[in-house]
């Protein structure tokens, strides 16, 4: 059974910092680019960042590029996203999603259709 489980959401004050987890199980990890994602209430879904099959390509919204690391550790089978500087705007339930990907360069842009979904992790950001 393929799986994608988040941790480390919460509530965290503007300025803070979390790290969240995606543990994936029930496929061939290293063969699959790995996406965050999130979505806000009344808003349409956002991708964040994503990394490579090997994790030597990574890539970062604008919105995020400086505060946020995406990083992997094959042997885990895992995939992180720390996050800094956290602001009130990115509060979200964040997603990871695995795409089979053959090359060695990832993107969450809209129209690449990710393979599999996490059921996703609430972060909320006070202000």
């Amino acid at each position: 059974e393929v799986q994608l489980v988040e941790s480390g959401g919460g509530l965290v004050q503007a300025g803070g910092s979390l790290r969240l987890s995606c543990k994936a199980s029930g496929f061939t990890f290293d063969d699959y680019a790995i996406g965050w994602f999130r979505q806000a209430p009344g808003k349409e879904r956002e991708g964040v960042s994503c990394i490579s099959r090997s994790g030597g390509t990574t890539n970062y919204a604008n919105s995020v590029k400086g505060r946020f690391t995406i990083s992997r550790d094959n042997a885990k089978n895992t995939v992180y996203l720390q996050m800094n500087s956290l602001k009130p705007e990115d509060t979200a339930v964040y997603y990871c999603a695995a795409v089979l990907w053959g090359g060695l360069a990832c993107s969450v842009a809209a129209g690449i259709e990710y393979d599999y979904w996490g059921q996703g992790t609430q972060v909320t950001v006070s202000s």
